[in-house]
């Protein structure tokens, strides 16, 4: 399956999950005028409001127009669905955005007149664009998938091993520090388009693609501070379709990678 159709069906298939794995209401609401409280959400939609942390436990999803900050950290549990990906909003995390085995966390979408074929167009208000900073991290190990589209992030991105049938997408963001992708074992991976502040590490990324030309992954015009570093990528690497869709890296590429820059 080529790029552009895997960047349309993405919020399809992440919306399809949340609800197949809908539950429970959403519980300890906070509210922008008060002291910020703990908000936990077993299922449904985080509306807006000032918390202090979220601790997301089920299908949750954030609805168009919604305006939530976040002062301390959003942990995705085991399982659970933060689906930040379908629907336009401004969310802003004080601390880290932290996912746990078998979670999907999906923050962003944008419109094509934004970013063209590398757009994740917003299922519901497509024309619209979410406007998301997480002023930590974003860690992840063990995910079902991660969506990571035209969102802002402070410090580093590390997601560790995981996958499903869901690919995996890390583009148009802008990342103060790292970003380490390792030992995915899933459909598609694609960092495309990324401002990235240091070093980009891609290690032992095995796919399952069904497309038996499919290329590998998908390492698209990322301009990288420092270093550019892939191994053990399988079945290989791509720099994409349009000739001179070249890497900018301030430091040296390495290994599968040397040739994308």
């Amino acid at each position: 399956m080529g790029i552009a159709m895997r960047v349309r069906v993405l919020g399809t298939l992440a919306a399809a999950g949340a609800l197949a794995l809908s539950g429970g209401p959403a519980m300890a609401a906070g509210s922008s005028t008060q002291t910020p409280k703990a908000y936990t959400c077993t299922g449904g939609e985080i509306p807006s409001g000032s918390y202090a942390r979220i601790a997301v436990k089920g299908a949750c999803t954030v609805p168009a127009k919604a305006k939530i900050r976040v002062v301390g950290n959003v942990f995705v549990a085991a399982g659970a669905t933060f689906d930040a990906q379908s629907a336009p909003s401004t969310i802003t995390v004080g601390g880290n955005v932290i996912g746990a085995a078998g979670s999907l966390v999906g923050l962003g979408c944008q419109p094509e007149s934004y970013t063209g074929n590398s757009a994740h167009p917003c299922t519901v208000e497509p024309r619209r664009h979410s406007t998301i900073t997480v002023k930590g991290n974003v860690w992840v190990t063990d995910a079902a998938a991660v969506l990571l589209n035209g969102i802002t992030i402070r410090g580093s991105v590390a997601l560790w091993s995981g996958g499903s049938v869901v690919p995996w997408a890390i583009k148009n963001n802008t990342i103060g520090g790292s970003l380490t992708v390792s030992g995915q074992r899933t459909d598609w991976v694609g960092v495309l388009f990324n401002k990235i502040g240091r070093n980009v590490t891609l290690t032992n990324i095995r796919l399952s693609d069904p497309d038996p030309g499919a290329p590998g992954v998908y390492i698209v015009q990322n301009k990288i501070g420092g270093n550019l570093s892939c191994r053990a990528l399988a079945p290989g690497v791509s720099g994409g379709f349009v000739p001179g869709a070249v890497n900018v890296v301030g430091g040296k590429a390495t290994g599968q990678c040397k040739a994308l820059v």
